[in-house]
């Protein structure tokens, strides 16, 4: 690959910042600050959709799915049709950058935080995301255009968000190109065996929406009658992964291979406290280590 960043560390950057970015689904400081614009915390999905679609500005249901692409409609409406009537896009903002650093120092600590590595590796990630180019990509677009924070860990944070936006955006670029619509991409997924089944169903899709996705990939030969993948199945998968890694290059080819390297380096002990602190599910719809 140009400038010497190989795909394998283009996937392992991703590996690396998602479960960062991932802590606004999941922290407790992240609930409470939910809880106090008014969404439900019983589970994560209230406040899952307008901290995430919050930079979209106040849309509608139709167009958050339409960037969310595998969630149900259904689902988004049920979460979406009273969000901005609760808080309005930038409460939604402020409260996520809130719960974000209040997550950051209960994981890490103030005294990390206060790390000149951390502040090294926020710029090396923050020059990755500036450099990312947003034509088709209205997720990442959005986030891109937000102001910076000032204090190094949520730049961090924004540029793992950036990043693992930018990324998801080419990922449904990649699925649509092969010919998966939303339903098509859950059940091609399970079949291979990123995640089971019933991790997928909490996407909202019927079992009878489930089952004809599933008849309609068994048709094109992707699938067996089990709704295991067949080879074809599988190849078709590892073309989308490939194609999602390839549209994902251009800001770790951008920042160049030593810098790239160096950031995966800095990352690692962020990483591993964030996984450590058992917030994160051990099972996810990303396939991380198995797509």
């Amino acid at each position: 690959m140009a400038d010497g960043v190989e795909p394998g560390k283009v996937r392992q950057l991703w590996h690396l910042l998602e479960p960062l970015h991932a802590l606004l689904y999941y922290a407790p400081e992240v609930f409470e600050e939910a809880a106090g614009l008014g969404y439900g915390t019983e589970e994560r999905w209230p406040s899952y959709f307008p901290f995430r679609a919050a930079p979209l500005g106040a849309v509608g249901p139709e167009r958050v799915a339409s960037a969310f692409y595998s969630f149900s409609p259904r689902m988004v409406a049920e979460h979406i049709a009273g969000a901005w009537k609760a808080a309005s896009p930038a409460e939604v903002l402020a409260a996520r950058l809130r719960g974000i650093d209040r997550a950051y120092r209960a994981i890490l600590g103030d005294e990390v935080i206060g790390r000149p590595e951390l502040a090294e590796a926020a710029a090396l990630a923050r020059r990755a995301a500036e450099t990312a180019d947003m034509a088709g990509r209205p997720l990442a677009a959005a986030n891109a255009e937000l102001a910076w924070p000032e204090p190094p860990h949520l730049q961090l944070w924004q540029a793992a968000t950036i990043l693992r936006e930018h990324r998801g955006d080419g990922h449904l670029a990649a699925l649509m190109v092969a010919g998966l619509d939303p339903v098509e991409a859950l059940v091609s997924f399970a079949a291979i065996g990123a995640a089971s089944v019933e991790r997928f169903a909490s996407r909202g899709w019927s079992e009878q929406e489930w089952a004809a996705g599933r008849e309609r990939l068994l048709a094109r030969g992707l699938v067996e009658k089990d709704g295991t993948a067949t080879e074809a199945g599988r190849e078709l998968r590892r073309r989308v992964e490939q194609d999602t890694d390839r549209l994902a290059a251009a800001p770790w080819q951008a920042l160049g291979p030593e810098a790239t390297e160096r950031l995966g380096t800095l990352l690692g002990d962020y990483w591993v406290a964030v996984l450590s602190s058992g917030l994160l599910p051990s099972e996810s719809t990303l396939g991380i280590g198995k797509a």
